[in-house]
């Protein structure tokens, strides 16, 4: 017996997480998503992990490319964070966005908390999802508070 996905995603709606956003770049196709299943991995080497949907037009790019930005979003990230969650804006996602090139040339999004700079180094398959784990070849850090999401809502450090 195995449970619905109904009562799944309800359980996991109770864990309140942080909110990132993925990027990636192949060439010329630039792409990214909104992402909450991200963790740390190890210190030594520094590695991180990232989910990603098999139909994302995202994790065809980090496919391709190997290489992948996580940007933790700041409490004032909230519109930047629906928008790249928005499937159906899929390409208004980078439009008029200043983005720069990482040290692996994954696009690196403005005013992010941290932004982690990887490149590939393992790749496991996972029911509907695909699990990347990325060494982080650069870092950048910012200030300021974290915007969380719990229960279908953004949410703020009180």
């Amino acid at each position: 017996m195995s449970v619905s996905q109904e009562q799944f995603r309800a359980a996991l709606s109770r864990w309140a997480s942080g909110v990132t956003i993925v990027t990636s770049r192949h060439r010329e196709e630039v792409r990214g998503m909104t992402v909450s299943a991200f963790s740390s991995v190890s210190l030594d080497p520094p590695l991180v992990l990232v989910c990603a949907d098999r139909a994302s037009d995202t994790r065809s790019v980090i496919d391709r490319s190997g290489v992948f930005a996580v940007h933790v979003l700041g409490r004032e990230q909230g519109e930047l964070s629906a928008l790249f969650a928005d499937k159906a804006r899929e390409e208004e996602r980078f439009l008029d966005l200043p983005v720069e090139e990482g040290a692996t040339g994954a696009p690196i999004l403005p005013g992010a908390l941290v932004a982690l700079d990887c490149r590939v180094v393992a790749r496991h398959e996972a029911g509907d999802h695909l699990i990347y784990v990325g060494h982080v070849e650069a870092a950048r850090i910012g200030e300021g508070e974290p915007l969380l999401y719990y229960r279908g809502r953004y949410r703020e450090l009180r």
